[in-house]
């Protein structure tokens, strides 16, 4: 049975994992030897495990010309980034995001047979993006704020650059039950 996993009855349960390295202790004066095993402490890091964003299995439909998939509501722009030591990088659940996203973007393309069709004239031609955005409350979120997040983590899953998009679409609706985005990519209209 793999490490960090119980059994219980005819199931398995997820358990949190203890990470321990071995480092060298923190000294004020520089060392200038190696570390001896009695310099050595042990540095015990708790991890929990990761929950999946759950994207229901049935919902992307892939053509030789559009690309139409349900995709989990973005990070708010104020989670997206974070600063470290003074620059902007995208922060946890913005990488978390896009991860997300990528996997749910090959699963619906190796699924399909219009997959070569569809990358070939999604690379050479101009394109035009589509996202309704299904948010809990109409007055909680911007529509323009998961833009960017949702079009890089797209178009990074698919392997194409964003600059490729020459027409956006946004729509705001609201559902309280089930938040969510839309997001359709197609050529764009001659």
């Amino acid at each position: 049975m793999p490490a960090g996993r119980r059994r219980t009855g005819s199931h398995r349960s997820q358990v949190s994992v203890r990470v321990v390295s071995y480092r060298p202790a923190a000294k004020s004066e520089p060392v200038s030897k190696q570390p001896s095993a009695s310099d050595l402490r042990p540095t015990v890091r708790q991890t929990h495990p990761r929950v999946p964003l759950h994207i229901p299995e049935s919902s992307a439909v892939v053509t030789g010309e559009s690309l139409d998939i349900t995709l989990p509501v973005p990070p708010s722009i104020n989670h997206q980034y974070a600063t470290v030591q003074g620059r902007r990088v995208l922060s946890s659940a913005g990488r978390t995001y896009k991860e997300h996203v990528g996997q749910q973007i090959w699963l619906a393309l190796s699924r399909s047979p219009h997959k070569r069709a569809l990358l070939h004239r999604l690379q050479s031609e101009s394109l035009a993006l589509s996202i309704r955005f299904y948010f809990t409350s109409p007055l909680r979120r911007d529509v323009d704020g998961g833009l960017k997040i949702a079009q890089d983590a797209l178009c990074e899953g698919i392997g194409l650059n964003d600059n490729r998009i020459v027409e956006t679409h946004l729509y705001k609706d609201v559902d309280r039950a089930n938040p969510r985005i839309r997001i359709a990519l197609s050529l764009a209209a001659r």
